[in-house]
């Protein structure tokens, strides 16, 4: 390392300042890396969760549908013993 080899070698106190520089350099480096992870798996986690959501939402709209098909089936269900009760009332009166 003889970044200030004007007069033939580093002195401690230059050596100290380069190794701390560097140190610096590293750490700064390593919370970039770090910061950058973290946002990526922020980010995630929301696009997981808005997936989620349009499950949730999707299973929401098929139950309603569900409950809507159940109960116009039972109404028609219900017609349709009015209907066989009457046809079986006018069968026993021709008998």
């Amino acid at each position: 390392m003889y970044v200030f080899a004007a007069e033939g070698g580093n002195t401690w106190p230059d050596v100290v300042f380069i190794l701390g520089v560097l140190t610096l350099g590293v750490f700064l480096i390593v919370v970039v890396v770090a910061s950058l992870h973290e946002f990526r798996k922020t980010k995630l986690l929301a696009s997981q969760e808005e997936a989620m959501r349009q499950v949730v939402r999707r299973y929401e709209q098929l139950a309603e549908n569900s409950v809507d098909t159940q109960q116009r089936v039972a109404a028609d269900l219900a017609e349709l013993r009015t209907r066989t009760s009457a046809i079986e009332q006018i069968l026993r009166t021709v008998e």
